[in-house]
């Protein structure tokens, strides 16, 4: 049976890209060989991100995101201003059937969602 390892996400500058999502998410950036690819560990996220060069994303909107739970019982947006003053777009809040989440963009333009704890 295989398990999952990681999930690695293309950028140009995945050392910049690396260490901002390791800020948000109170984790660290993995010792690296090479300036080419980088890993996150962070509590609360099973596997490591990772991040590896590539000089030509894939353009347009992501296939494959993350999706975060804000903490039970927390208020939303003073997560989601901490996530735009270090650099996230917020791009839309989302209600579904008694759930709600909302959709950002890191840096890079990659897509992530927070969403009410399920």
């Amino acid at each position: 049976m295989i398990s999952l390892g990681m999930v690695t996400i293309d950028t140009p500058n995945p050392l910049a890209l690396a260490n901002w999502w390791a800020t948000q998410l109170g984790g660290e950036v993995q010792p690296s060989d090479t300036e080419y690819f980088y890993t996150v560990a962070a509590p609360g996220v099973p596997g490591l991100l990772g991040f590896q060069h590539v000089d030509d994303p894939t353009p347009g909107k992501n296939r494959l995101h993350l999706d975060f739970n804000y903490p039970a019982g927390s208020d939303r947006l003073p997560v989601i201003a901490a996530f735009v003053a270090a650099g996230a777009t917020h791009l839309e809040r989302h209600d579904y059937e008694g759930f709600g989440w909302d959709r950002f963009e890191d840096p890079d333009g990659n897509q992530f969602c927070v969403g009410d704890p399920h």
